[in-house]
């Protein structure tokens, strides 16, 4: 019978409980469905307005012409839509028709070594990328309940960071920095002298030279062997940067669920918060503090959750974040710092002095350094925090000359440490350093007698 006589007729009620007949009735809806499809009817800015659709938010759109978009604000009768591409070239009437589907991203052990975009596409001269499963990008954190307790260290391969602020598998620390203070070089020192499993590094709003720069020069082959990387440069949408944060975090998870430990590394969240400060403004949020909208300080929480620790596997988040003028308690840095697990934070003082890599150790923080250090180690990064202190408190008073020597014990102890304990500190960017030998130089260091 065909499937017009059997629409006709009516199935009978034993036919019903065929799956094949449920397939052949859905794919026959499919080809007799008209097509639903929408106008554009004003572009302004970065947005374009589409009417006749009724699409929910995060619907995925395609204009006649092979433009691609997303709905990023709804209203009776429109939609507000985004492009993946440049606007040039659109006008009012065009046709826009829904894809049917949210925005994905395909995952698998293919994409180690591989560098792509923010929708999948590979940036490299490397084979296609066949095998990839395609997710949607919307993820879930781990149930709070369900997530491992973060108490196993991670080595990152860098002696200050490791011993004085040290990391866990699962923990979610922030990079605070200026510009052109070594958070890139930094990444690159932890991409190849951690002991994760997988790296993932999105490169979010950077400059397109650094893009090949910190691939060839900072990452190297070893690190980008283990590594997935995903770019979205400053000269793309504001809809592909935001999406190249959400792409890298969903692969991440992906090789998460399949039981690895996962160094998440995004540079920098800030271009993130700038990129949803772009569209939310386009789509009519009203702008708070300095001129961010509200999603941004929603859509924070609900991308930094993603990572951590899960029932398998975990994230270990590590997330540069570009503070406006070098002011710390500036609003991205201000709400970044109260979501993660810590903070290392770079200065431009050390820098300037050729202190590299130029972190602060008394202004980072480890909120989970009690659970993942012997209590040997705790009480050797207390002692050369004492000794930078100390120092730090009597430093105009020796610069100048003023102090005498005898006044205090700990100053002399610090003055007579100084140089070894900056040789500690720094760090050249191809020398590899586990968190164990790292402890054990700083407990022959701090043995010695002045």
């Amino acid at each position: 019978m065909s499937t017009t006589s059997l629409l006709a007729a009516g199935p009978h009620p034993d036919d019903l409980r065929d799956p094949a007949l449920h397939a052949r009735l859905a794919q026959l809806g499919r080809h007799t469905s008209p097509a639903v499809t929408g106008a554009v009817q004003r572009i302004v800015g970065l947005r374009f307005d589409v009417a006749g659709l009724d699409l929910p938010l995060g619907s995925g759109v395609v204009v006649d012409g092979g433009l691609t978009g997303e709905v990023v604000g709804c209203s009776v009768g429109e939609v507000a839509c985004m492009s993946y591409g440049d606007l040039r070239g659109l006008r009012v009437g065009d046709r826009v028709a829904g894809t049917g589907r949210s925005p994905s991203i395909g995952v698998g052990e293919a994409l180690l070594g591989r560098v792509i975009d923010a929708l999948g596409n590979p940036l490299d001269d490397g084979p296609p990328l066949d095998g990839l499963v395609p997710v949607e990008l919307d993820g879930e954190p781990p149930h709070p309940l369900r997530r491992a307790r973060v108490a196993e260290p991670l080595s990152l391969g860098v002696r200050a960071w490791d011993t004085l602020a040290p990391m866990g598998k699962g923990q979610r620390v922030g990079v605070f920095a200026g510009s052109g203070v070594g958070k890139s070089t930094l990444m690159g020192m932890v991409a190849t002298g951690s002991a994760a499993d997988v790296n993932v590094v999105a490169l979010i709003g950077e400059r397109g030279r650094e893009v090949r720069e910190f691939i060839e020069a900072e990452l190297g082959e070893e690190g980008l062997r283990r590594s997935v990387v995903v770019v979205a440069t400053s000269d793309t949408p504001a809809l592909v940067r935001l999406r190249a944060a959400v792409a890298a975090t969903r692969i991440a998870e992906w090789f998460r669920d399949g039981g690895a430990d996962v160094l998440l590394m995004m540079d920098s969240l800030t271009r993130f918060c700038m990129a949803q400060r772009e569209i939310g403004l386009s789509a009519g949020e009203p702008p708070t503090s300095r001129g961010y909208p509200p999603s941004v300080f929603t859509l924070l929480p609900k991308l930094l959750e993603r990572a951590g620790t899960a029932e398998r596997g975990s994230i270990t988040g590590l997330y540069t974040v570009l503070v406006d003028g070098d002011d710390h308690n500036e609003p991205i840095a201000d709400a970044v710092r109260s979501i993660l697990d810590g903070h290392v934070v770079l200065t431009r003082a050390l820098a300037h002095a050729g202190h590299y890599p130029a972190i602060d150790v008394l202004a980072s923080v480890s909120r989970v350094a009690g659970s993942v250090t012997t209590p040997d180690q705790q009480a050797l990064a207390r002692e050369l925090r004492r000794l930078l202190a100390a120092y730090a408190e009597a430093r105009d008073l020796i610069e100048i000359g003023a102090y005498v020597t005898g006044a205090d014990p700990l100053v002399d102890r610090a003055v007579a440490l100084r140089d070894a304990v900056d040789e500690f500190l720094r760090q050249d960017v191809h020398d590899r350093t586990t968190a164990s030998d790292a402890f054990d130089r700083l407990g022959r260091l701090l043995a010695v007698t002045p």
